[in-house]
């Protein structure tokens, strides 16, 4: 039996992986999704400004020390490839597998801000134009999306290497939208890196909606 924890992106909670969540516990798993700090609905003001990276990964770590958890595959869709990061860095080898879902893959010193493209950083300024601390989701969309904390994006992100030593890292890489994607590079990279495994999936960027079932037999590949 795996332990999975899920981590959304920016703008998103727990409920981005409705979808795929009961795919994996009919499978006979242990399944945790997660909603960062400033993402709850309940969050205030002071809560969703104060809100970092360290705050993120903290969020992550928390859960692991909570619930008692180890040998757990983490997966980080997009903003989250950040954070899930950070956490397997300090997790003291806890995490067993990452998996990177059309997401980013930092570097020391790297930022959400400074790893995006040039689309992504137009949306964060102009999405932070209205409250200065956090950044408005696009229109349209899924209704339950949140401002996101401006200082998570910003924030730049310290590894000491520890997690280069997870023994399984995984990269799906979202086809379906060339167009926008600010993934083809870190796609090139790890794909060169005997480290790590890449798949691709046909699809826009969230695969969890419109491919739960594609998403859970990645996540289930080789789990017993």
């Amino acid at each position: 039996m795996t332990t999975f924890v899920l981590v959304p992106g920016a703008w998103h909670g727990a409920w981005t992986f409705d979808p795929v969540v009961p795919l994996l516990e009919r499978a006979g798993h242990t399944v945790h999704a997660v909603t960062l700090t400033g993402l709850r609905p309940e969050d205030d003001v002071a809560t969703v400004a104060a809100a970092d990276l360290d705050t993120h990964a903290q969020d992550v770590l928390g859960l692991l020390d909570r619930e008692l958890l180890d040998e757990v595959t983490l997966v980080g869709h997009s903003y989250a490839g950040m954070v899930i990061a950070a956490a397997a860095d300090r997790a003291g080898g806890r995490i067993s597998r990452l998996v990177h879902l059309d997401a980013y893959v930092p570097r020391d010193g790297d930022s959400c801000w400074t790893a995006t493209n040039d689309l992504y950083r137009g949306r964060f300024t102009a999405g932070a134009a209205e409250l200065g601390y956090a950044v408005m989701p696009t229109a349209g969309g899924d209704p339950r999306r949140r401002p996101h904390p401006v200082a998570s994006l910003l924030q730049t992100i310290r590894l000491t290497g520890a997690v280069e030593k997870v023994p399984r890292r995984d990269y799906v890489y979202c086809s379906g939208w060339e167009d926008g994607t600010p993934f083809a590079e870190t796609r090139a990279r790890v794909a060169a890196d005997p480290g790590w495994r890449v798949f691709d999936l046909p699809t826009a960027h969230n695969a969890m909606r419109e491919a739960p079932e594609a998403v859970a037999a990645l996540l289930l590949d080789g789990q017993d």
